[in-house]
Protein backbone atom coordinates (compact mmCIF):
# COMPACT_ATOMS: atom_id res chain seq x y z
CA UNK A 1 0.00 0.00 0.00
CA UNK A 2 2.89 2.44 1.11
CA UNK A 3 4.33 1.47 -2.34
CA UNK A 4 1.09 2.20 -4.49
CA UNK A 5 1.22 5.85 -2.52
CA UNK A 6 4.32 6.57 -3.65
CA UNK A 7 3.94 5.58 -7.13
CA UNK A 8 0.73 8.36 -6.78
CA UNK A 9 2.12 11.00 -4.20
CA UNK A 10 5.92 11.45 -6.18
CA UNK A 11 4.42 12.25 -9.86
CA UNK A 12 1.97 14.62 -8.32
CA UNK A 13 4.35 16.36 -6.38
CA UNK A 14 7.05 16.65 -9.39
CA UNK A 15 4.14 18.03 -11.46
CA UNK A 16 3.49 20.67 -9.11
CA UNK A 17 6.84 21.52 -8.87
CA UNK A 18 8.27 22.05 -12.37
CA UNK A 19 4.44 24.37 -12.74
CA UNK A 20 5.44 25.98 -10.17
CA UNK A 21 9.23 26.94 -10.93
CA UNK A 22 8.28 26.86 -14.48
CA UNK A 23 6.07 29.45 -14.21
CA UNK A 24 8.47 31.42 -11.97
CA UNK A 25 11.78 30.41 -14.07
CA UNK A 26 10.62 30.06 -17.26
CA UNK A 27 10.66 27.00 -19.26
CA UNK A 28 14.92 26.93 -20.59
CA UNK A 29 15.73 27.45 -16.77
CA UNK A 30 13.79 25.32 -15.65
CA UNK A 31 15.30 22.58 -18.12
CA UNK A 32 18.54 23.79 -17.93
CA UNK A 33 18.84 23.42 -13.84
CA UNK A 34 17.26 19.75 -14.82
CA UNK A 35 19.92 18.79 -17.23
CA UNK A 36 22.63 20.41 -14.41
CA UNK A 37 21.42 18.54 -11.74
CA UNK A 38 21.78 15.54 -13.70
CA UNK A 39 24.98 15.80 -14.60
CA UNK A 40 25.97 17.18 -11.25
CA UNK A 41 24.92 13.72 -9.84
CA UNK A 42 25.92 11.55 -11.84
CA UNK A 43 29.78 12.96 -11.17
CA UNK A 44 29.15 13.01 -7.68
CA UNK A 45 27.48 9.47 -7.65
CA UNK A 46 30.79 8.39 -9.59
CA UNK A 47 33.12 10.00 -7.09
CA UNK A 48 31.44 8.63 -3.91
CA UNK A 49 30.46 5.43 -5.58
CA UNK A 50 34.08 4.46 -6.22
CA UNK A 51 35.04 5.69 -2.78
CA UNK A 52 32.46 3.54 -1.27
CA UNK A 53 34.04 0.57 -3.29
CA UNK A 54 37.36 0.88 -1.88
CA UNK A 55 35.88 0.92 1.91
CA UNK A 56 34.08 -2.46 0.42
CA UNK A 57 37.04 -4.00 -0.77
CA UNK A 58 39.49 -2.92 2.21
CA UNK A 59 36.45 -4.49 5.21
CA UNK A 60 36.28 -7.80 3.22
CA UNK A 61 40.26 -7.69 3.10
CA UNK A 62 40.62 -7.13 6.35
CA UNK A 63 37.76 -9.67 7.02
CA UNK A 64 35.59 -7.17 8.58
CA UNK A 65 31.71 -7.00 8.24
CA UNK A 66 31.17 -4.89 5.25
CA UNK A 67 27.18 -4.00 5.78
CA UNK A 68 27.51 0.04 6.13
CA UNK A 69 29.89 -0.12 2.90
CA UNK A 70 27.01 -2.10 1.29
CA UNK A 71 24.10 0.04 2.35
CA UNK A 72 26.13 3.04 1.18
CA UNK A 73 26.56 1.88 -1.82
CA UNK A 74 23.18 1.09 -2.08
CA UNK A 75 21.95 4.41 -1.17
CA UNK A 76 24.66 6.02 -3.26
CA UNK A 77 22.78 4.18 -6.63
CA UNK A 78 19.35 4.84 -4.94
CA UNK A 79 20.30 8.65 -5.14
CA UNK A 80 21.77 8.10 -8.89
CA UNK A 81 18.84 6.81 -9.80
CA UNK A 82 16.76 9.71 -8.56
CA UNK A 83 19.23 12.18 -9.83
CA UNK A 84 18.91 10.43 -12.94
CA UNK A 85 14.84 10.83 -12.95
CA UNK A 86 13.94 14.54 -13.89
CA UNK A 87 12.33 16.58 -11.10
CA UNK A 88 12.84 18.45 -8.25
CA UNK A 89 11.97 16.42 -5.64
CA UNK A 90 13.77 13.75 -6.64
CA UNK A 91 16.86 15.59 -7.02
CA UNK A 92 16.63 16.79 -3.53
CA UNK A 93 15.76 13.42 -2.11
CA UNK A 94 19.21 12.51 -4.40
CA UNK A 95 21.33 15.26 -3.17
CA UNK A 96 20.57 14.39 0.07
CA UNK A 97 21.02 10.29 -0.06
CA UNK A 98 24.97 11.68 -1.45
CA UNK A 99 25.73 13.13 2.45
CA UNK A 100 27.26 10.81 4.31
CA UNK A 101 25.92 11.98 7.62
CA UNK A 102 22.47 11.83 5.93
CA UNK A 103 23.04 7.86 5.05
CA UNK A 104 24.95 6.80 8.24
CA UNK A 105 21.39 8.25 9.77
CA UNK A 106 19.56 6.08 7.38
CA UNK A 107 21.27 3.24 8.25
CA UNK A 108 21.19 3.36 11.77
CA UNK A 109 17.47 4.01 11.16
CA UNK A 110 17.08 0.88 8.69
CA UNK A 111 19.61 -1.22 10.98
CA UNK A 112 17.34 -0.45 14.08
CA UNK A 113 14.09 -1.81 12.63
CA UNK A 114 15.38 -4.60 10.90
CA UNK A 115 15.18 -8.11 13.22
CA UNK A 116 17.99 -10.81 12.22
CA UNK A 117 16.51 -14.43 12.62
CA UNK A 118 18.91 -17.38 12.14
CA UNK A 119 17.79 -20.76 12.01
CA UNK A 120 19.80 -24.10 12.42
CA UNK A 121 18.78 -27.51 11.67
CA UNK A 122 20.64 -31.02 12.52
CA UNK A 123 20.53 -34.02 10.69
CA UNK A 124 21.49 -37.21 12.83
CA UNK A 125 22.42 -40.10 11.43
CA UNK A 126 22.41 -43.77 12.43
CA UNK A 127 24.94 -45.49 11.96
CA UNK A 128 24.98 -49.49 11.71
CA UNK A 129 27.81 -50.99 12.48
CA UNK A 130 26.46 -53.79 14.32
CA UNK A 131 24.51 -54.63 17.60
CA UNK A 132 26.16 -53.33 20.56
CA UNK A 133 24.53 -55.18 23.83
CA UNK A 134 22.31 -56.58 21.68
CA UNK A 135 21.12 -53.40 20.48
CA UNK A 136 21.45 -50.76 17.86
CA UNK A 137 22.29 -47.34 19.71
CA UNK A 138 19.22 -44.56 20.15
CA UNK A 139 19.43 -41.25 19.96
CA UNK A 140 18.89 -41.32 24.08
CA UNK A 141 21.95 -43.52 24.69
CA UNK A 142 25.21 -41.46 25.75
CA UNK A 143 28.38 -42.39 24.37
CA UNK A 144 31.66 -41.56 25.97
CA UNK A 145 34.55 -39.23 24.50
CA UNK A 146 37.31 -37.14 25.22
CA UNK A 147 38.08 -33.41 23.62
CA UNK A 148 40.67 -31.64 23.72
CA UNK A 149 40.02 -27.42 23.43
CA UNK A 150 41.97 -25.92 20.47
CA UNK A 151 42.75 -22.00 21.06
CA UNK A 152 41.79 -19.32 18.36
CA UNK A 153 44.45 -17.71 16.24
CA UNK A 154 44.50 -14.23 16.50
CA UNK A 155 42.59 -12.55 13.63
CA UNK A 156 45.06 -11.88 10.79
CA UNK A 157 44.86 -7.89 10.04
CA UNK A 158 47.79 -8.01 7.32
CA UNK A 159 48.56 -10.16 4.19
CA UNK A 160 45.78 -13.39 3.07
CA UNK A 161 42.17 -13.45 4.01
CA UNK A 162 43.01 -16.77 5.90
CA UNK A 163 41.05 -18.61 3.36
CA UNK A 164 43.80 -19.85 1.24
CA UNK A 165 46.24 -21.81 1.90
CA UNK A 166 49.54 -19.60 2.19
Amino acid sequence: MLLLLLFIAVPLIEIALFIQLGSALGLGWTLLIVVLTALIGTWLVRQQGLAVLSKVQNSMNEMNDPTEPLAHGAMILFSGALLLTPGFFTDTVGFLLLVPKVREAMFRWIRSRMVVQSSASFHSAQFRSGPQNGRNPGPKDVIDGEFQEIPEEPRRTKGPSGWTQD
